[in-house]
């Protein structure tokens, strides 16, 4: 019975769950405010190029997420070992791929969306206010458009990610090794 209370114990990490939580909602505060502060004060064509900067980072948070999951652990304390830059970290990673994947997948990627989401009412707002246009037809293409790139973006990168999954998670690695130098 302890054994099974162990396992269950381990299956939920409420502590990574309420740090997480407020990761997220500090976060999203923080984005929010520089979308809905910045984008009203830039003109059309600089606030879509924002908005997609932000749809475009959470399709690479996605599939940062999706080959941390499926990577091989394995291969990387082989390069652990033969001192390769990064190999430690992508063990790090991989051994707590599911808060990675978590936080990649689901703070990252759905504050994006969140986020592009608001971005693309204030652009849907810009141009029917400079152009006079159909408020409902306006609001309904941006936010279409933004949904298939979201959409057909991650649906591309899953199947990247999980045939590079490997070369996929040592770049996220020695990216974040350079952070952890800096330390």
């Amino acid at each position: 019975m302890n054994k099974n209370k162990r396992k269950n114990k381990n299956l939920v990490d409420y502590k990574w769950t309420i740090k997480i939580v407020i990761t997220a909602f500090l976060l999203s505060i923080l984005f929010s405010y520089i979308s809905e502060t910045a984008i009203p004060n830039l003109n059309i064509l600089f606030g879509i190029l924002l908005t997609l900067i932000i749809v475009f980072i959470g399709i690479i948070f996605d599939m940062i997420g999706v080959a941390v999951t499926v990577s091989s652990e394995a291969k990387f304390h082989s390069m652990s070992a033969q001192k390769i830059k990064g190999a430690k970290m992508a063990v790090n990673l991989k051994k707590n791929s599911a808060k990675v994947s978590s936080f990649c997948n689901d703070v990252i990627g759905d504050i994006c969306g969140i986020i592009s989401g608001s971005t693309g009412t204030v652009i849907s707002i810009k141009i029917i206010e400079s152009f006079s246009l159909n408020n409902l037809v306006i609001t309904l293409i941006i936010m279409s458009i933004i949904s298939a790139i979201t959409i057909g973006g991650k649906a591309l990168v899953k199947g990247i990610a999980m045939k590079k999954c490997d070369s996929i998670l040592i770049t996220f690695a020695r990216f974040l090794s350079i952070f952890e130098s800096i330390k």
